[in-house]
């Protein structure tokens, strides 16, 4: 036989049998996007889909993290009869909380004080501020932990804080985090900090996770009893060269730290294999606040897509507002259906998008929604100062939701994040000040102006979209 021919019949085989293996356990929208590649290019495609395809955690992860949830749901039930503190959710706002601790694992605690920082530096120096005062332990995971100005100045003050006998312990993705890994993670191990890569990848190694699955989150907790979560990485302002990053961070204290500390002791677990001593970890933590607040962890290991479902859950139990900001807005379906059904509702839809972005192609492929958007009576705004980053959404006058989550494919189905839900009309008004602050230096996308936009404009915005499940 002539090797053309084969090659040939190679290919056709490839196409049958991935027309009957991908749609397996994949979202219609995902198996159209593969089986396109793969016909147009079945040998290029299948090795594409071999690496980036599937969804996949090695066994023991899974395990693990189904070990952690029982662990979290144990503890949280032996607190609750140890306290009496009274919930006051509305009634209104009661299955939406139910809702996201069936899909985290955890429930409202009361108590807690959540303090909003903008200011990128001003965040870095409350953070060291905080890890220079630490007596018991000072836990950091991060995405990017860079070896930059930034990523010294936090590892110098974890040194100082060893130092002083306090138990540091630093978690990074392997992705990520490869320049910290590769040059500040050394010195900080020499002075007696424990780091460890999330999801290291590699073909040789047995527990490897595809290596586009990422540990996206950022969480600081410190002696339990102090934490941070948002979006900021430990990284300059300036990775984004010409305009530098724009933030937002929470500073928390009060019960909800104790879920913080359990999320990171999980992902320190599966780096390790080693269970914690949650008796070490967890002391007992006074209200200091009046918030209401819950975490909701999401990820592979979940077996569900839980900040997709929430998400899309608050924009059904929208009343009259809804606001998003965030840095790449690449939906799926249910999440264009549920901005869409709340427009029609009549409820006021914003989103806060950059006009500047680090990543052309995704750039390309949310700019393809616009239309759709505008059309839905969606008002965009496009921030003009600086990368807006920031990742987090009001609802009404009830909600703030505020994370590492971005609005797209890859951070529902394939990153592990994390997303602080507050209960608490004080913090709502504190962050529509930040959200007025963006509507005042953004551009208002016109949907007459965009619809103008050039043809090649349009073709390379919606062949982009075409790779909405590779990006």
């Amino acid at each position: 036989m002539h090797w053309s021919l084969l090659y040939l019949c190679s290919e056709w085989l490839i196409r049958f049998v991935m027309l009957i293996y991908v749609p397996q356990r994949r979202s219609a929208a995902a198996s159209r996007t593969w089986l396109l590649l793969i016909f147009l290019m079945p040998w290029p495609g299948l090795v594409l889909y071999a690496l980036f395809g599937r969804i996949y955690l090695p066994k023991r992860r899974i395990e693990m993290q189904e070990r952690a949830s029982i662990q979290i749901r144990e503890v949280q039930a032996q607190r609750r009869a140890a306290t009496a503190r009274a919930l006051s959710l509305p009634p209104d706002l009661q299955p939406i909380a139910h809702f996201g601790q069936q899909l985290g694992d955890f429930e409202v605690c009361s108590g807690n004080s959540v303090e909003l920082l903008t200011d990128y530096a001003g965040a870095i120096d409350r953070l060291v501020a905080d890890i220079d005062a630490a007596r018991q332990s000072a836990h950091l995971l991060f995405y990017i932990f860079d070896a930059d100005a930034t990523g010294e100045r936090v590892g110098e003050a974890l040194v100082r804080a060893a130092r002083r006998g306090v138990a540091c312990r630093v978690l990074m993705d392997a992705v990520g985090s490869k320049h910290g890994l590769r040059k500040l993670a050394p010195r900080l191990r020499s002075q007696g900090v424990e780091v460890r890569a999330m999801l290291e990848t590699g073909f040789f190694r047995s527990s490897a996770a595809r290596f586009d699955l990422r540990n996206h989150r950022k969480i600081a907790v410190i002696d339990g009893r102090v934490g941070y979560t948002g979006s900021q990485n430990l990284v300059n302002a300036e990775c984004v060269k010409g305009y530098p990053n724009e933030e937002l961070l929470a500073r928390l204290t009060g019960p909800v730290v104790a879920q913080l500390q359990s999320v990171f002791l999980a992902d320190h677990f599966f780096e390790s294999g080693q269970p914690p001593d949650y008796k070490d970890h967890f002391p007992e933590l006074a209200d200091t606040g009046h918030s209401q607040a819950q975490l909701i962890p999401s990820g592979p290991g979940y077996g569900r897509e839980n900040g997709q479902e929430f998400i899309v859950a608050l924009f059904y139990a929208a009343r009259r507002r809804v606001v998003v900001t965030t840095p790449y807005f690449v939906p799926d379906e249910p999440v264009l259906q549920a901005i869409r059904s709340a427009t029609r509702r009549g409820v006021e839809v914003h989103m806060v998008v950059s006009m500047h972005a680090n990543q052309l192609l995704t750039q390309l492929a949310q700019r393809s929604f616009y239309e759709i958007l505008l059309q839905s009576g969606v008002q965009i705004h496009l921030y003009e100062p600086r990368f807006l980053h920031a990742k987090h959404l009001t609802v009404d006058d009830d909600i703030v939701l505020l994370g590492s989550t971005n609005m797209d494919i890859r951070s529902f189905a394939l990153n592990a994040e994390i997303n602080l839900l507050v209960y608490d009309p004080v913090v709502v008004r504190q962050m529509v000040e930040i959200q007025q602050r963006y509507f005042a230096h953004s551009v208002r996308l016109s949907a007459q102006v965009w619809k103008c936009r050039s043809l090649g404009q349009k073709v390379l915005q919606n062949s982009a979209r075409l790779a909405d499940s590779l990006l």
